[in-house]
């Protein structure tokens, strides 16, 4: 029986590394199935994801690949596809993108497997239930905000979680525990940033006539909103459509947008590079 993977790698441009991992997975017996490569000519850095199956089993391709990958400098990952993606979702009081993904996710069409839900309310309790997932309410103060994050983060830890997602959870992390959580959290927000901030922002778009409506999944950093985009979409408006369109117009661009960039980014399809990422779709 196949066994297929996924390769994702970045290193330094050179000649000839196209040919070098094609040959390599054809001298693991290994048959590519899909293949996208990126030559970023600015930073003079090589990107590539390669889909392949072997056909006999190979117990030592991990190291095999590991020492072919050193004497070219790169920054690899290699995943088995069928392997769903181990998941936690965290919220606040704004349920849509989590209605969103436990229904993706029960459907079959993301590849993630949500281990639990974490909450610094209790709105979403039954909903998680009626999924099966457990619910954790963890609240958050400024005196406790501290204690919540370790909370949080021996949920994470504990439920072998490889991606966190902020589903409009509406705290703002710690600079500790963006850095316990790189490359591996994405968080949802409307693009009105930086215009229209605080509470209300469609209500302040609506009273500034806004024609756009958009929103941006990027990976959390220190940086508040700011760390490399993954996935943005936007939908136009008009005088004609009330605040209350508006924010539910805002809401389904928000929902389809994270679970864009859940799916890539569970499928091995995002590479970070620098402030950026190279998205395979």
């Amino acid at each position: 029986m196949n066994s297929t993977y996924i390769l994702t790698l970045s290193c330094p441009d050179r000649l000839g590394l196209v040919h070098a991992v094609s040959g390599f997975l054809l001298s693991a017996h290994g048959n590519i199935e899909e293949a996208n490569q990126f030559n970023d000519h600015d930073t003079g850095l090589f990107f590539m994801r390669v889909q392949f199956a072997l056909d006999q089993p190979n117990e030592g391709l991990l190291a095999q690949w590991g020492e072919f990958a050193s004497g070219f400098g790169m920054q690899w990952s290699l995943h088995q596809a069928a392997q769903r993606m181990p998941t936690v979702l965290m919220v606040s009081q704004q349920g849509h993108c989590l209605n969103d993904l436990l229904f993706r996710w029960h459907s079959g069409v993301l590849p993630i497997d949500i281990r639990a839900i974490i909450s610094n309310h209790r709105d979403f309790y039954q909903l998680a239930a009626s999924y099966n997932v457990p619910f954790h309410h963890i609240p958050v103060t400024p005196a406790t905000k501290a204690q919540a994050e370790a909370k949080a983060l021996e949920v994470v830890r504990s439920e072998g979680a490889e991606l966190v997602v902020l589903a409009r959870y509406m705290q703002i992390l710690s600079d500790d525990m963006c850095q316990a959580l790189s490359g591996k959290a994405i968080n949802i927000h409307h693009s009105f940033l930086p215009s229209f901030k605080g509470a209300k922002p469609y209500h302040k778009a609506f009273d500034r006539g806004v024609k756009l409506i958009g929103a941006t999944a990027h990976y959390v950093t220190a940086d508040l909103d700011e760390g490399p985009i993954i996935e943005q979409d936007v939908a136009r408006v008009d005088h004609s459509q009330t605040v209350e369109d508006l924010t539910a117009i805002g809401r389904d661009t928000e929902s389809q947008v994270l679970a864009r960039a859940v799916k890539w980014h569970s499928e091995h399809r995002v590479i970070v590079n620098g402030h950026r990422t190279v998205v395979f779709k």
